[in-house]
């Protein structure tokens, strides 16, 4: 629609924690015992220790940096149940039963957060919106009529259109009325009053490093602590403790990408997602001016594979710019997503033989819902009550064993090239923001020269299992292709499963 005048942000900034100011929580400076341990301050920890506090449970929540500042402080934050094209797949590979309570699980999440934010007249720009998947080729039309099929087998209240309110191509699509969208750092802020109000407490700058089980777990931090409970929930994003349950051989890592937009046009409402390669996401916010911002997102990619990291940004500044009448970018993040190998969650025990260490993740981009439903599942099991989905997502089950082989085949792959790559630079190579893999004393390194023209030097080994990571130019990160830890230029651990930092090199 416009030409391509708007520049992207210097740097990555995600709209949710610009428009914010957030309280301060001491670090753990001692030895501590608690009922329960929740490891992570996104949308699953808070939940759960919400949750827990209210029914007069001792609980108490870690997190590695700042709360807030990982996924959840990344989403896009649609509260909804239409997770792409996923009810055809689900009826394919688990049958109508699990589908529907996948249904039924999602809708449980969005009915939560709806009710909580009844409950404490919270302040969270909570707004009505349809979701659409929409598509453009005959492929994924035939694909939106399939899922429509699958709607009406599950009982889903869903409508089909040929069109959508955008100049975007689209042949078909699919609605799913009265999903939500809101500001998901105001509305989880908000839980942190009642959790302390109920005698809950939380800390940051406090990283769990490894859990010791035994009649009670315990938990060591990375200063030497030890925190002692009779439960704990690792709600990291990525499970810290993969040790137990083997997970970064399950899984895979993605990461995906948004750009926050001013546009001169009035947006429409709905939140949209293309079924089409490549993908994009559409759905707008506001700031506190009532100033509509549109949010578009997509690019995914496995973490540290791929092109340079900053032509996913611009991929998608080529779309706004052709679509919307652009008047400027102010805000570009990233994500970091988590895809289990049978698109269903992990959220229970970490193994059978560690009843008491609880874990959730693998939420595949659809965090809100499953992140909160999550912690009404691990709630439930610690406070012996049952729970209709505990099944459904149990962390035990073998499906996907094919994907299983092909993400492992692909990470075998990834450390072969990486130990047999040629070095070509130095660092005195480097130019200004620039970062690269260099030869160092005979040793590969992880090398960056600063705007002032400062290098940082790292091992470019991953401390989780050794593979080389790789420079992420859009968001200056060191990144592991194998399994998605992720690092700053310092080498400090941004992402897990990595505990440990890279080494500093001088």
């Amino acid at each position: 629609m416009t030409d391509n005048n708007t520049e992207l942000p210097q740097y990555p900034e995600p709209f949710w924690r610009s428009t914010l100011s957030f309280p301060s929580f001491p670090k753990v400076e001692s030895d501590i015992q608690t009922d329960v341990l929740v490891v992570g301050g996104g949308i699953t920890g808070i939940t759960s220790a919400y949750l827990l506090a209210k029914q007069g449970v001792q609980v108490t929540l870690i997190e590695a940096s700042e709360i807030l500042n990982g996924t959840t402080g990344h989403t896009t934050a649609k509260i909804t149940a239409q997770h792409g094209l996923i009810y055809d797949k689900l009826i394919t590979e688990h049958g109508e039963e699990k589908a529907k309570l996948y249904y039924e699980a999602n809708k449980e999440g969005m009915n939560i957060i709806k009710g909580l934010i009844d409950e404490h007249s919270i302040e969270c720009n909570l707004s009505t919106q349809d979701a659409y998947v929409y598509a453009n080729t005959d492929e994924y039309v035939n694909k939106i009529r399939k899922e429509l099929r699958a709607y009406h087998k599950l009982e889903i209240p869903g409508d089909y259109t040929d069109n959508i309110p955008f100049s975007i191509p689209c042949k078909a699509a699919i609605i799913m009325k009265d999903q939500a969208q809101f500001h998901p750092l105001k509305y989880l802020m908000a839980l942190t009053s009642p959790i302390l109000e109920s005698g809950g407490k939380i800390y940051e700058h406090t990283t769990a490093m490894k859990i010791e089980d035994g009649a009670k777990p315990t938990i060591l931090t990375e200063d030497g602590h030890k925190i002692t409970c009779n439960h704990v929930i690792v709600a990291s994003h990525f499970p810290f403790n993969d040790e137990m349950g083997l997970y970064f051989a399950r899984v895979h890592v993605k990461r995906s990408y948004v750009l926050g937009v001013k546009t001169k046009e009035e947006y429409p409402g709905g939140m949209f997602y293309s079924a089409d390669t490549p993908s994009r996401s559409l759905r707008y916010t506001e700031n506190d001016d009532g100033e509509k911002l549109i949010l578009v997102g997509g690019e995914g990619h496995k973490t540290g594979q791929g092109i340079s990291t900053i032509k996913h940004y611009e991929a998608l500044q080529d779309f706004s710019s052709h679509y919307f009448d652009v008047e400027d970018i102010p805000y570009r993040w990233s994500a970091q997503d988590i895809m289990t190998p049978d698109d269903l969650p992990f959220v229970g025990p970490s193994t059978p033989n560690h009843p008491r260490v609880l874990i959730a993740t693998g939420y595949a981009k659809w965090g809100m819902t499953n992140g909160t439903i999550a912690a009404k599942i691990l709630t439930d099991r610690i406070l012996q009550k049952d729970n209709q989905f505990t099944d459904l997502y149990d962390p035990a089950r073998l499906d996907g064993i094919k994907n299983m082989v092909k993400d492992n085949t692909d990470v075998a792959k990834h450390m072969i090239q990486g130990k047999l790559s040629i070095l070509h630079k130095k660092p005195e190579d480097i130019g200004i923001d620039e970062g690269a893999i260099v030869k160092v004393n005979g040793d590969k390194a992880g090398c960056y020269r600063d705007k002032e023209g400062q290098l940082f030097i790292v091992d470019s080994t991953c401390t989780h299992m050794g593979c080389e990571v790789a420079w992420n130019s859009g968001d200056r990160t060191w990144d592991c292709p194998c399994h998605g830890s992720r690092f700053s230029i310092t080498g400090d651990v941004i992402e897990g499963p990595a505990v440990e930092p890279l080494k500093k090199i001088r």
